[in-house]
Parts: C-alpha cells; structure tokens; sequence
C-alpha cells in the first residue's frame, strides 16, 4: 500500500498543505523545527488514529486554530482506492471516513492502512518502564488482529471496574464475575503476544546481523506470570493481597519483553550503536510481519534517521528497504546534501521536498 496524495489543514505547524507522492522512496528535508516530523506523524495519524509522539488530539491543532484535518489517498498492492480523512475539532471531537462513510468505532479502521514507524522516540523501548514495551506490542498486534484489540480494549475495562470494586469493600460475588471476564479476554491475548514474540525473535535477529554487520547474538523473551499459571488461578490466588493493596497485582497488565544481547540486557550492556541496530532490526522484524499477515506492504516511516544510526548503517538500510519486500518509504532528515549523497550512490529513484516553516515544498 502506498499514500499518493496527501493533505494537511491547520495539523501542528503545518496551515494548508498538499502534495503528491512518490510509490517509493520520499525524502522531507529541512532545519530542526521546521515540520518534517509532523508531516510523518500525520501518516501515523490516519494508520493509527492518533499520533506516534503522545500528543492529545488538541496539542495537534495549529496554534490559533480550532480544528485540523488529514486526507490521505492511498492505493493498495490490489491497484484499489481508499481515501481516508481524519478530523478533530475542540468543540466536535474526533471522526474518521473512509472513502466517504464515517467508522463507528475508530478501533474498526486500525489495520486498514498499515505503517511502521522509526523515530528517535523508541529509546524508550529499552530505558523506560514495561509498559512502553506492552504499548509498542498492542499497537503491533492491533494492525494484525482485530480481535486482539477487542480483547484488549474490554480487558482494561473490566481491571479498571475490578481496581475501583478493591478500593470499595468488594463482594466475593462481583469478584468473581469481574475474574472471569479479566481470565477469558488475558488468555486470548498472552496467547497472541506470545505468538508474535516467537516471530518478532528470529526476523529481528536476521535483521540485526545485516544492519550490525556483527555477529553477537540477539534475543527477545516475552514474560508473562500467564507463562506458568493461567490468570484464574493467579486472580484468586493474590485476592486477599489485592484487597490490601487496592488493585490487582496479576495479569497480562505485568506483561514484559525482554531485549537481550549476547544472552544479557540491552539495556545494561548493549552499546549505543547496537541498541539502535537493534530497535532497528525490531521494526523491520515488525514489518516483515504485517506485510506477512496483512498481505499489503506497509507504509515505513523513518524520523531522524541519521540520530538511529551513523552513515555506514544507514548505507545498509538504504540498499536493505530498496528491495522488492519493502513499499513506500519517508525518510526525514536535516542535512539534504548527506542524504542526498547516500541516496545517489543506491541509485534508487527517490523524491525529495523541503520542509520550512511549516511548509512542504518539491
């Protein structure tokens, strides 16, 4: 699938944009500040509904402005049309249409148009806490599965009523029910998360080795308590503790995935160079995935790619995404002559705008 129309209004700094793309290789170049990173983060917004930064949907309106939308033209690897317009205004909320007819549910359109997205942000998949690492697997795994993302959706409804009965005097009969209903939809997704950690391992790997160019061995190792013991057993198990505590202490909430290197934390003892070839390695394994499951190729989206990796790497990538497996790219960058030279000495065809104050020029 590729996006060959794109229009912005009043989204971030960008007032009135439109411009036509390339089905390959897309280059938006420009100083710090000036706006490339919105134009990526408004293609996330109509794959994800929302934006890949964590900005509310009203710290995406333009300063002064009560309202922006996002139209995206796309065609698929089918050779069929979907137009996908993305709305908010502070007074009328969000709306979302595909080719004219709005979604009732905005969950019903993630995985319509696939994307993968690598930016500076992803640090935070081996510094912070577990769940930057359970966020990044739901969003993965929403794109794939529909029901995954029904599931997980009423599983934190139904722990947030169970979290609010513990903080009240909770009626063993209420517990219960709300047990039963926490242990079908956990089930369905420790076993999905499960699944895609045994898949996201051996491409991640692959990939490392030609990024790297090094041969130290990476690993990804998904912990569940759900891993040993089933979630019904472990909820009654730890009631009287969740009692005391006010909430629940068990359950694919506490989920983690580990990144290893060389058997060992990345965090701890990976170098800088190999935790961003691995991050790296982890989307392109993520890519080849969805494009696996969904049977389009999705959309890649690189940010700063020059802060991931240093020239040599990038080189690698470059020739690595020009192949046949992989569709439409957008790469950002703030030096245009550095990209330009990598990209020329490919010899991939590739189309390049400048992007300044708020502006996106050819």
């Amino acid at each position: 699938m590729y996006l060959h129309k794109l229009s912005l209004i009043n989204f971030k700094n960008l007032r009135e944009e439109e411009f036509e793309l390339s089905p390959g290789i897309n280059c938006f170049v420009g100083d710090n500040g000036a706006g490339k990173t919105n134009v990526i983060d408004a293609v996330h917004f109509l794959s994800m509904c929302k934006s890949s930064l964590g900005m509310t949907d009203g710290q995406c309106v333009r300063h002064g402005s009560d309202s922006f939308l996002i139209e995206g033209r796309y065609r698929t690897d089918g050779d069929r049309s979907e137009q996908i317009v993305c709305s908010f205004a502070r007074k009328g909320g969000k709306t979302l249409k595909r080719n004219g007819k709005e979604y009732e549910r905005l969950a019903d359109h993630i995985g319509l148009a696939p994307a993968v997205i690598v930016s500076p942000s992803d640090g935070a998949l081996i510094s912070d806490a577990a769940d930057e690492r359970r966020r990044y697997l739901n969003g993965f795994i929403s794109q794939i599965d529909r029901s995954y993302l029904q599931s997980l959706v009423r599983y934190n409804a139904v722990l947030a009523e169970r979290n609010r009965l513990l903080k009240a005097m909770p009626e063993e009969e209420m517990l219960e029910v709300y047990d039963l209903q926490l242990s079908e939809h956990g089930r369905a997704i420790h076993r999905k998360r499960a699944q895609i950690a045994a898949l996201l391992e051996p491409e991640t790997a692959r990939y490392y080795g030609i990024l790297a160019d090094e041969s130290e061995p990476v690993s990804i190792e998904y912990r569940s308590e759900l891993n040993d013991t089933p979630l019904e057993e472990l909820l009654l198990r730890n009631r009287e503790r969740d009692r005391i505590n006010g909430f629940t202490t068990s359950g694919i909430h506490r989920d983690d995935l580990m990144l290893q290197i060389g058997g060992y934390p990345l965090r701890k003892f990976g170098s800088q160079g190999q935790q961003k070839s691995f991050l790296l390695a982890l989307k392109l394994a993520q890519y080849t995935l969805l494009a696996r499951e969904k049977g389009e190729r999705p959309i890649l989206l690189l940010d700063d790619l020059f802060d991931k990796l240093d020239a040599g790497r990038v080189e690698r990538l470059i020739r690595l995404v020009g192949s046949e497996d992989f569709g439409q790219i957008f790469i950002t960058d703030c030096n245009p002559t550095r990209l330009r030279t990598i990209l020329d000495r490919r010899g991939d065809p590739y189309t390049l705008f400048t992007v300044a104050d708020g502006t996106v020029q050819p």
